[in-house]
């Protein structure tokens, strides 16, 4: 016999939250259960390995429609893995964008780390947020306020 599960157990077992497994099943990404006679949802094993894989995607950064798409592939293992292997790669390429922006906003909140000025008025982070931004293509009036003064 099939192991059945309250959504609790589901949760607990997956290490999804409830209310994500409720919108999971609203948005289709997981399908809804059987309902006991006391009219409790009840998931299968294959439900518990499927929230699982959810889930793992989800840590790893992949999107809801992405998701979509990696379990249609995984619903149908005759498909080729190309798919797969291309939203890894573009997933990846995503990731090191965001690495790079990462790295350089730590360069930028360096410069401006253990600011030696005492007040406010010579802050070193308030100075470099009150500049203007070097890719902005207008320029202050002599009439524009000026922040933190």
């Amino acid at each position: 016999m099939t192991a059945m599960y309250s959504i609790g157990m589901l949760s607990r077992f997956s290490g999804v939250n409830i209310e994500t497994i409720r919108y999971y099943e609203k948005i289709d990404l997981l399908r809804a259960p059987g309902r006991a006679s006391n009219g409790y949802r009840q998931y299968d094993s294959a439900s518990l390995q499927r929230l699982a894989f959810i889930r793992r995607g989800r840590e790893l950064g992949f999107s809801i429609d992405e998701m979509r798409e990696l379990l249609s592939l995984a619903d149908h293992p005759e498909r080729p893995c190309a798919d797969a292997d291309g939203m890894t790669r573009a997933h990846l390429d995503d990731i090191d964008g965001k690495i790079r922006d990462l790295q350089r906003m730590r360069r930028a909140l360096r410069q401006v780390a253990d600011c030696r000025g005492r007040t406010a008025e010579h802050c070193e982070l308030l100075q470099a947020l009150a500049m203007p931004d070097a890719s902005s293509t207008s320029r202050p009036s002599a009439d524009t306020p000026r922040p933190f003064r």
